[in-house]
């Protein structure tokens, strides 16, 4: 680990080489993806993933505020993106009862079926782009460094929302954080 120096105003070539490699991977990684689902499945990515989180999630729903951490979106942009999925028929939402002012997003089974045509795709191209570049021990080693920067970040969906949870914005209809 290099020595951190906040008087500093230049990182050294190493950090600098880490900091912008991670930002033009994820880049370049996310925008590929995106384009192979949308050429394949007429899915963009960002749909995908919010299929997947509630494909995963316990009865096929989960609380907005509870997507928006999950996909890593601002709550009001799950929201359009929710609201596009359910015109298209992949979503519901249903009110929750215990707070009138927050809703689940579900999955419908058009929306469990084309997450499940996508999944093929989606996976090939992260196996194909990202994973059979690395070694276990690469893989094991950014799992590591991940974990190191932010807690839970390799760790599975539903740690990472109860993580989310316990920093103070429930996923559940007690927690009486409206969301739309």
């Amino acid at each position: 680990m290099s020595a951190h120096r906040a008087t500093e105003t230049r990182l050294t070539a190493d950090e600098l080489g880490g900091w912008r490699g991670l930002l033009r991977v994820q880049s370049t990684l996310l925008r590929e993806l995106d384009a192979e689902l949308i050429t394949a499945h007429a899915l963009p990515l960002r749909s995908y993933e919010v299929l997947l989180m509630l494909e995963d999630a316990p009865g096929r729903r989960l609380r907005m505020t509870g997507l928006s951490r999950s996909v890593l979106l601002s709550p009001s942009g799950v929201t359009r993106l929710v609201d596009r999925l359910e015109r298209e028929g992949f979503v519901d939402r249903e009110r929750c009862p215990d707070d009138g002012r927050g809703f689940f997003a579900v999955l419908t089974d058009a929306g469990a079926r084309r997450v499940q045509e996508a999944r093929v795709t989606h996976l090939a191209g992260v196996r194909r782009l990202f994973l059979d570049r690395l070694s276990p021990a690469d893989l094991r080693n950014l799992s590591v460094a991940w974990e190191r920067v932010v807690p839970g970040a390799s760790g599975s969906d539903d740690e990472w929302r109860r993580s989310a949870a316990r920093a103070g914005t429930p996923d559940d209809c007690q927690g009486g954080f409206g969301d739309a």
